[in-house]
């Protein structure tokens, strides 16, 4: 720095009571200044080398699932896919704007909304659609006023609202999530700072749920957990609980007294039903239980960049549900004041309207459609391209976007390195990506990673 420093010979980088000094002193002054600019450049340097107020920062790791996208983008192979990201895309693999969506939108422009800051709690219409979209509008939580539902930044907001709220209320309360989760999950409650611990979820000897060992772990836990539960459509694994299952699943939560904490990203996305996809929710929700509900309308309307979603706790009084309301907005206030208005008014928009609503419900059939069918598709080409006997049921037998190939770290660098095809480490592929005509060659990738690497 010093030496390149020295080679400069512009002014306008010295001090300007030297610049001044020169122009009084003019040629006589020259060697005067000559020592100044030299005194200067020295004063300059050591500044320079000063050690920064952020040297004990270290560089974060980077995200594992968008790191993939990065990856992904760089590889200029022209059979490349990407099935990391849970992202719906056309079977032409272009993202997809729902017909839905652009309808809601120009209806705002015609009618001219305004972009006022909304209260803390969200849009007003939007909190009423989501919790009568979740629980069902005639629901005896929704006539008694039973919810707390304000409007958080998508799902990923949402519980973190939730989670500060088990901070500050149930200190030293543990939550409990399912191995694995949402890579986010355990982020999300390091952050507020929650003990978590896992119960076990998936089996890798059968790649299927391990009912009993989730059970035992749930039973096991201290009086009070937050059992972390996903609604529907499992990330990573695509294996959800039978309808059987869920009621045993409620009956050792309310056993234990434990809070269930559900986290619902895929309402009508899995199986392209609204109701069929909250089941598992109301379930809980006729048992009289007290639980947290998270939403996300990041998959199910494609408003990825928009971050709505919603946080509903059901209590039980309408009373217990004002108090958690004013406790909420209190938590949000300081984190982020007020949500965005665009993504709530066309979800409000699309539910408020019975023909939008109805075309909605036709387009996330569509989606979920697409989705079963390249799933059918890959089962197939697997089944007729490995001559090895394996059993690749599991693939159908799991649902939503995703599918847990069973496919270790190693075997899932191979698919990258040698088929670039991207995943993430666990396995995970996001059959949201994959088109019918990439069926054929995803399972060569399979077929050759699981019996070629170990």
């Amino acid at each position: 720095m010093a030496s390149s420093m020295l080679s400069l010979g512009s002014t306008s980088l010295l001090p300007r009571e030297f610049i001044k000094d020169k122009l009084k002193l003019g040629a006589s002054g020259s060697n005067t200044f000559l020592k100044a600019k030299s005194f200067s450049r020295v004063t300059m340097s050591v500044a320079a080398v000063k050690p920064s107020r952020f040297e004990g920062i270290t560089m974060a790791p980077p995200d594992p699932i968008l790191g993939v996208s990065e990856a992904f983008k760089a590889d200029t192979n022209e059979l490349k896919l990407n099935l990391g990201v849970g992202a719906y895309r056309t079977e032409e693999l272009q993202p997809y704007v729902l017909n839905v969506v652009k309808k809601a939108e120009n209806l705002m422009l015609e009618r001219g909304d305004n972009k006022e800051y909304l209260p803390i709690e969200g849009l007003a219409a939007f909190n009423k659609a989501t919790a009568e979209l979740l629980f069902g509008a005639g629901h005896p939580v929704i006539k008694e006023q039973k919810v707390a539902t304000i409007q958080g930044l998508s799902g990923t907001g949402s519980l973190r609202l939730a989670a500060a709220l088990i901070e500050r209320y149930f200190p030293g309360a543990k939550v409990l999530i399912s191995a694995p989760t949402w890579g986010n999950h355990k982020n999300i409650f390091n952050d507020a700072k929650v003990p978590w611990s896992e119960y076990r979820y998936y089996d890798p000897k059968t790649i299927g749920l391990d009912f009993e060992g989730m059970i035992a772990d749930i039973k096991e836990a201290p009086e009070g957990s937050f059992i972390l539960l996903h609604g529907c459509a499992h990330n990573p694994t695509g294996i959800d609980p039978t309808p059987e299952q869920w009621v045993k699943i409620a009956d050792v939560i309310q056993e234990k007294n434990h809070i269930p904490f559900f986290d619902v990203a895929y309402q009508g996305f899995a199986s392209g039903s609204l109701d069929e996809d909250a089941s598992s929710v109301r379930l809980f929700a006729e048992r009289g239980m007290e639980f947290f509900v998270a939403q996300s309308y990041s998959k199910n309307l494609g408003l990825y960049a928009e971050r709505i979603g919603a946080i509903n706790v059901v209590c039980s009084s309408a009373d217990a549900a004002t108090r958690v309301k004013s406790q909420l907005k209190r938590i949000a206030r300081p984190m982020y004041s007020n949500p965005p208005v665009h993504g709530a008014r066309i979800v409000a928009n699309v539910v408020g309207d019975a023909a939008m609503f109805n075309e909605w419900k036709a387009e996330m059939e569509m989606m979920a459609g697409r989705i079963k069918t390249v799933r059918q598709k890959l089962y197939d080409s697997l089944v007729s391209k490995d001559k090895s006997g394996k059993d690749w049921s599991f693939i159908l037998k799991q649902i939503g976007m995703f599918s847990f190939t069973g496919l270790n770290k190693a075997q899932s660098d191979n698919m990258t390195n040698k088929w670039h095809v991207y995943m993430t480490k666990d396995g995970r592929i996001s059959l949201a990506g994959l088109s019918m005509a990439k069926c054929e060659y995803l399972a060569d990738a399979i077929i050759d990673s699981y019996h070629n690497v170990s």
